[in-house]
């Protein structure tokens, strides 16, 4: 992992670079967050992570080169939104992202992304009490109650596209200098963007009940799972858990997750090791563990999904 910072005069703010080998070293590095981060696709881990904060206010910039399913939480006491370049591969709680959609979060909210390979998304947290006082100052309309609840917003498209500039102006990519006004007032101008998204013009979309069903299947399936993880499961085993047949519980899975019931089970246990290596213990009790019981089978896996062994991957942390 390497680190760039440069801390900002007058307004107390930092900006920073992290480039990353590893999902959760990644997801450890965003200021303020609780996440986990499962590799899904197959190949070497590259993430970047560009940061500009004040106390109350964060925006950020993260690029990863596969594809990854991340549990996230925001700090206490604001809201998280989401502006993905390519909206329409995106999942938030199961739900797929349009292209003039934004996603939303409350703080201390426990919520999932997955996101496809050759990704890049953009990151606004704020104080809740900044965004009320910022509208009240720009005499913008704002539903917070729909707000506090939404999982996704539909916003004017070019306010959406001025925000996104605004970000990228203010989140040089790794090696770029800094932007001449990035320690000038940039907290209203990303106050004064993201309220042109949500005064008045942003709608939430309906979820559709079948989705919601499905949601319900694949929480069912996956606390199960999550609940048996070092045991021998079975197809059936998982859909006599959900009450539904085996191919009612693949569209389910592939409808929220974008993946099979099977190769959910393996990238979570796979998952599982990778994140415990750290910890000095013997590969071969790690991958017992976690039900991975035929050893060659595992490494053969392992290599597969992260792109090096797992002797390699453990020599690399060290």
């Amino acid at each position: 992992m390497h680190h760039t910072g440069t801390l900002l005069p007058h307004q107390q703010s930092a900006i920073r670079t992290v480039l990353a080998h590893d999902a959760d070293q990644l997801a450890s590095e965003l200021t303020n967050w609780h996440q986990c981060y499962d590799q899904i696709s197959a190949g070497l881990f590259h993430g970047a992570l560009t940061e500009l904060r004040l106390p109350e206010l964060q925006v950020f910039r993260e690029d990863l080169n596969q594809a990854v399913r991340q549990s996230c939480r925001v700090w206490p006491d604001a809201i998280w939104f989401g502006l993905p370049e390519h909206g329409a591969l995106t999942r938030i709680n199961g739900r797929q992202v349009e292209a003039d959609w934004i996603m939303v979060q409350p703080g201390n909210v426990e919520f999932e992304l997955v996101t496809p390979a050759a990704y890049r998304i953009y990151g606004i947290v704020v104080s809740r009490q900044s965004l009320v006082e910022a509208a009240r100052r720009q005499g913008c309309q704002i539903d917070w109650q729909r707000l506090r609840s939404a999982e996704v917003l539909r916003v004017d498209r070019d306010a959406r596209a001025a925000c996104a500039r605004l970000l990228a102006r203010l989140l040089p990519e790794a090696g770029a200098s800094l932007p001449a006004d990035a320690g000038g007032p940039w907290r209203q101008d990303v106050l004064s963007a993201l309220l042109d998204m949500l005064d008045q013009r942003c709608v939430e979309p309906a979820l559709a009940a079948s989705l919601q069903r499905r949601r319900q299947t694949v929480a069912r399936v996956r606390d199960y799972i999550a609940a048996h993880h070092g045991d021998s499961i079975t197809v059936p085993a998982l859909c006599a858990q959900a009450h539904v047949s085996r191919r009612t519980l693949q569209y389910c899975f592939e409808d929220v997750l974008g993946m099979s019931p099977l190769a959910y089970l393996r990238t979570v246990r796979l998952n599982g090791v990778r994140r415990q290596l750290r910890d000095g213990r013997a590969i071969g009790e790690l991958a017992g563990e976690w039900g991975l019981c035929n050893f060659s089978q595992f490494s053969s896996d392992y290599r597969k999904l992260f792109g090096l062994s797992p002797s390699a991957a453990l020599k690399r942390r060290g």
